[in-house]
């Protein structure tokens, strides 16, 4: 029988044990008689705190505690795309079949298939020289995800064997000589600590973006490859919905999607849609190139910590095989209010608001683990994982601790706001409190890409929407008759920019997604209308007129275009426009 501690103290979520053997930080141990998952978080002396990812109630002074002297760490291998999974990756679908309804506790379950066969087909040969991260063969692990089995880290040396057909993920797929350690068998199966970062060849600067066919993401306020975002935003106001359209639309390959103690509807709802979901490159259910872990807030408190490294972790094992990661944490205030818990139990030095002082660096170290990076591997292959992180201020209070650590390290601010959700305009992310450091390192893309004056057209409409906002100042005290013609087009315009172009209808076929020229296109349209009307105000056009003319009303419909028709009705739209108004000044 193992050596084994003893518990002496229970309190919520924190078990303290003595005489744990060799106790090591961040072990992971099995507590009590029903063997609860627990991670080691402080040693004093003989004494280990224990942080137990499963409910304590019923555990009583005196039951065991038994170390696996291994960190928590997460199984790498084929069969983990489409899974939904705890905080410990646990299959959920298999933990229903074991013990019904609700998760039974001290439930032990491998997170990946032993027994299922997987056609492996290599690409290299006996006797290559290999290094880590050299591609040994590859699976197809759904009908979109081709799976590719890399040579692990710290192994360097040459092909003596290499298997082909089918083997389940604990058999031998290669045996490579090393220089240290002889004969090495690798197994489609690896396993890493989640803590730990996984290792790559060099850092990218973040100069592509990730297109999300979100208006007032992509051209507003846009995102790049390998970058972080945060959504901060009162109950109610639409963060897990813009975490969705982006997991939906995103061009990433990969999507990881943490449910960190939010509700279990928000959970179940991306559970019934995304199978449903057609992924827009393939045709193929979404959910074949989705993962999704699943800690909902009735679920153990101090879980919402290993959600998030076991998401960020699964993330990195994708992205080292060249892929373009998407990471949705929603909501990473959860995750903060469980250290709370957690520091408080510890008796830790309370920083604000009761948070621990080290809340800062711990939301540093999750999103510094995003990136665009060259791979491990001889071949050289690009790869990004980005970061998207939802934060749930109370009472969208953003001055809170949790968002102003937040955003001390990310580089993206969508804010939302519940007054542009209670009037229905989706995404709710405000034009004016939001912003974007990456808009600099992504205009060459976008001028070589799109159109040499997509800047000049982003820098116009925000500019006109900052007019707007100081004129309704004028118009709420003297009224809208004391602006002069040129402000009242450039409301109009505004106004014409919000509705027509930065809302979107997430439930429509065609405005659910609108592709990046489409947006160029749109933005040069509603521009070109207050060009040429403040053209026309100086050559004696009535405002009346201009602000009635019928291709406006084709300008707001310019959204439902299909893709495939819209250069050619946005240039009707544009010769109908420059008709209308030449003839107001005509008629003069």
């Amino acid at each position: 029988m193992a050596e084994q501690g003893k518990i002496i103290k229970i309190s919520g979520p924190l078990v303290v044990a003595k005489h744990v053997p060799h106790a090591r930080m961040y072990d992971v141990v099995r507590v009590g008689e029903k063997r609860l998952i627990g991670e080691i978080l402080e040693i004093k002396g003989e004494r280990a705190s224990i942080q137990v990812y499963e409910d304590t109630s019923g555990l009583k002074p005196e039951e065991p505690v038994e170390s696996t002297y291994q960190p928590l760490s997460v199984e790498l291998a084929p069969g983990i795309m489409g899974n939904i999974y705890d905080g410990t990756q646990r299959p959920l679908d298999l933990i229903k079949s074991k013990t019904g309804d609700f998760i039974a506790r001290g439930v032990e379950i491998e997170a990946v298939d032993r027994k299922k066969e997987w056609e492996f087909k290599p690409r290299l040969k006996i006797g290559e020289e290999v290094v880590p991260g050299d591609i040994l063969g590859v699976v197809q692990e759904t009908e979109i995800v081709e799976h590719r089995l890399l040579v692990p880290p710290g192994v360097k040396g040459r092909i003596e064997k290499i298997y082909s057909g089918k083997a389940k993920v604990e058999d031998t797929i290669a045996v490579i000589k090393t220089a240290q350690e002889g004969n090495k068998e690798i197994s489609m199966l690896q396993k890493w600590p989640v803590r730990k970062m996984r290792p790559y060849k060099k850092q990218l600067d973040p100069e592509v973006p990730l297109i999300t066919g979100q208006r007032v993401i992509d051209t507003l306020f846009p995102i790049a490859k390998g970058g972080t975002a945060c959504i901060p935003g009162p109950f109610g106001s639409g963060k897990t919905v813009v975490q969705h359209q982006i997991s939906k639309w995103a061009d990433a390959e990969i999507i990881v999607f943490v449910g960190c103690g939010e509700r279990g509807n928000e959970m179940t709802d991306v559970l019934q849609e995304f199978p449903k979901l057609k992924d827009p490159k393939t045709g193929k259910s979404l959910m074949q190139r989705t993962i999704l872990i699943a800690n909902t807030s009735n679920m153990p408190v101090a879980a919402r910590e290993a959600s998030i490294y076991t998401g960020i972790t699964l993330a990195e094992y994708y992205r080292d095989m060249g892929y373009n990661v998407a990471l949705m944490a929603d909501s990473t205030s959860r995750w903060a209010e469980a250290l709370r818990e957690m520091s408080g139990r510890l008796e830790e030095m309370p920083g604000e608001e009761g948070y621990p002082a080290y809340l800062p660096s711990r939301l540093a170290e999750f999103y510094e683990r995003a990136g665009r990076i060259i791979c491990l591997g001889k071949d050289g292959r690009e790869a990004s994982l980005s970061a998207i992180g939802a934060v749930s201020p109370p009472g969208g209070d953003l001055s809170e601790p949790v968002t102003q650590a937040t955003l001390r390290v990310v580089r993206v601010f969508w804010a939302l706001v519940s007054e542009l959700a209670y009037q229905r305009h989706f995404p709710a992310i405000h034009w004016l409190r939001s912003y974007s450091l990456y808009v600099d390192n992504l205009k060459k893309y976008f001028s070589r890409r799109i159109a040499p004056d997509w800047m000049k057209l982003r820098d116009k409409a925000i500019s006109l929407l900052q007019k707007e906002d100081e004129l309704k100042e004028t118009v709420r005290l003297v009224g809208l008759d004391a602006l002069s013609d040129q402000d009242r087009i450039a409301m109009e315009t505004s106004r014409s920019i919000r509705e027509d172009f930065l809302q979107q209808f997430a439930f429509h076929e065609i405005d659910t997604y609108t592709p990046i020229k489409k947006q160029y296109l749109m933005l040069k349209l509603i521009l070109s209308y207050y060009n040429l009307s403040c053209e026309a105000l100086n050559n004696g056009a009535r405002l009346e007129d201009l602000v009635s003319l019928a291709a406006r009303e084709d300008i707001a419909k310019a959204k439902y275009i299909p893709n495939e028709k819209i250069e050619d009705e946005i240039k009707k739209i544009s010769q109908k426009l420059k008709e209308e108004i030449s003839g107001k000044i005509r008629n003069l």
